[in-house]
């Protein structure tokens, strides 16, 4: 086959991404909508942090004070940790590596605690890790994806302690690191000797008496400033001079958003076909702010079930409010390829932290930011574990969510308390992937490039097996960066719907020519997943990587 249609002139497409599976059929809201699939019962350890690298591995840790976890480590190595409160010579593992192709996994050293620390991918695909408790908080880790690579850690990397802070990657590819418990100020990664923290007084501004803004929620926008949100507030940073640009309106509600009343939050997709103009931020769930200090005491109050999405780039920006089916707190909430939003694990009562949430949020939602807004939500297919506090979810490269986690508890403990130490790993198959739109699903058989430049355009050829004829407007291109999870916020996601120039297409294929973006601040170097979507169905994921 041709390798035509390599036109550099980009027209605009309507992307109908919203017509997925679920939306052309509108199934009525019932279990069977999406799937459940067991991968391991035993991975070893609890997925309080996970991340998707660049060579279909899946790093996973805890923290490493737990005490003994279920997987050891290799060749009678142990962790000799005078600091460790739990076991001071450790030989197990608080970290895996799971391959997605195999199944299975390989445990890790990692030697300073990790608890409730933060990351994100840096322009190589390597995960970089920051912060956590005791002898992690100053530490800074790496983890590479070279075949049988481990966790490199260098102390003293931070300035300061960070524990619950929230890592952004930035368009010149550093790191900055926001907050953490009593850090009312932010840093970059990496760091020179004399580099001392710079004062944000925001995040004092908005602690109230349970905290309730600890892994704030952080996005880079396309004018290269960040949009920082913490409990009910929100403004505009320009951190390269530490000048709040604006303050946007209070969320309405009366509901703290951040940890530990935690709703959860995304940036929804960017559109080139737009222009990248319309940057619009969802935040859902949360608590209200003194339920974190009742529920200690017993009183486990519902969680919230209002979201709010705001529109940034509008000159007067206001909250749009709307209303889930179901209160949720502790949700992940995760990016799919078609442009909508996953809302998966979590409660309905009490709040984050151990032992404080009740009534398990089983019904993964969906929602749709092209639908009207009485219709965006549909309830999916009930989860049959728990997933509560420290639990995550991540999207892989064939579309299937990976779910693992779930420890209320302070050390693992598996009987005799309400919700036991979870340590399987469960495959979630959104209404995308049911069987009868197998024949729609797009096979990504040549990509002109891996390795793409800003502002250029590349050539995408894929096959489809239905019968009918390919359709131009009904073809789209999604890029997704990988994201570091972690207590119910997924750092560093975004999405951008790219722009498609060209189309030659055949009886059962089509070629395309796609924009890349124009600007690091749109997408910062690194590497990305790219899907093709047609008629709303994804295909499995290529790695693409943005270079300068």
């Amino acid at each position: 086959m041709g390798r035509g249609c390599r036109a550099a002139v980009f027209c605009i497409l309507v992307v109908l991404l919203n017509h997925c599976c679920v939306t052309e059929s509108d199934p009525d809201q019932n279990d069977q909508v999406g799937s459940w699939e067991m991968l391991l019962s035993n991975s070893g350890v609890s997925a309080m942090h996970m991340a998707l690298m660049r060579n279909n591995k899946v790093v996973i840790f805890d923290r490493s004070d737990y005490g003994p976890s279920n997987i050891s480590l290799p060749g009678g190595r142990c962790r000799l940790d005078p600091h460790d409160q739990a076991l001071k010579n450790d030989c197990w593992a608080h970290s895996i590596e799971y391959d997605i192709a195999l199944n299975k996994v390989r445990p890790l050293m990692i030697l300073t605690d990790t608890w409730c620390s933060a990351g994100g991918m840096d322009r190589d695909g390597r995960l970089i890790q920051t912060g956590g408790y005791n002898d992690g908080e100053r530490v800074v880790r790496v983890f590479d994806t070279c075949e049988g690579c481990d966790w490199e850690e260098f102390s003293g990397a931070l300035a300061v302690r960070r524990w619950y802070s929230t890592d952004a990657v930035l368009p010149d590819g550093r790191f900055i690191v926001i907050g953490g418990r009593k850090q009312f100020n932010y840093e970059f990664v990496p760091k020179n000797p004399d580099d001392k923290p710079i004062s944000f007084p925001f995040l004092a501004e908005t602690t109230d008496p349970s905290e309730n803004n600890l892994y704030p929620f952080v996005n880079l926008l396309p004018d290269g400033n960040l949009f920082v949100f913490a409990n009910t507030r929100s403004i505009l940073l320009n951190y390269n001079n530490n000048t709040v640009l604006r303050e946007y309106p209070p969320m309405p509600g009366g509901v703290a958003r951040s940890y530990p009343a935690t709703g959860s939050s995304v940036l929804l997709p960017l559109d080139g076909n737009l222009g990248y103009a319309d940057v619009s931020v969802l935040i859902c769930g949360g608590a209200k702010a003194n339920a974190f200090a009742l529920a200690n005491k017993g009183t486990f109050l519902p969680a919230a079930t209002s979201c709010g999405r705001l529109r940034v780039s509008d000159p007067d920006p206001q909250w749009e409010m709307e209303e889930m089916p179901a209160p949720r707190v502790m949700a992940d909430m995760l990016l799919l390829p078609t442009g909508d939003v996953l809302l998966i694990n979590g409660a309905k009562n009490g709040t984050a932290g151990w032992f404080l949430g009740r009534n398990p949020a089983l019904h993964p939602l969906v929602y749709r930011p092209k639908w009207a807004p009485s219709q965006r939500f549909l309830r999916l297919a009930k989860a049959h574990i728990p997933r509560m506090y420290h639990s995550t979810a991540h999207l892989l490269p064939d579309g299937r969510i990976l779910v693992g986690g779930s420890n209320p508890n302070v050390f693992y403990n598996f009987q005799d308390v309400l919700f036991p130490t979870e340590l399987s790993l469960e495959a979630f198959s959104p209404p995308y992937l049911a069987p009868q739109f197998a024949s729609r699903r797009p096979n990504i058989s040549f990509y002109e490039n891996n390795i793409m430049s800003y502002g250029s355009s590349f050539l995408v050829e894929f096959s489809i097996q239905e019968s009918d004829p390919i359709v131009e407007d009904r073809i789209s291109v999604s890029l997704i960066a990988p994201s570091f999870t972690t207590h119910s916020y997924s750092m560093n996601q975004r999405m951008l719907k790219l722009s498609i120039s060209q189309f030659v297409i055949f009886p059962f294929s089509c070629q395309v020519t796609v924009a890349t973006p124009p600007s690091k601040n749109l997408a910062p170097p690194g590497y990305y997943l790219l899907f093709v979507l047609y008629k709303g169905i994804p295909s499995s994921a290529i790695w693409v990587q943005l270079a300068q």
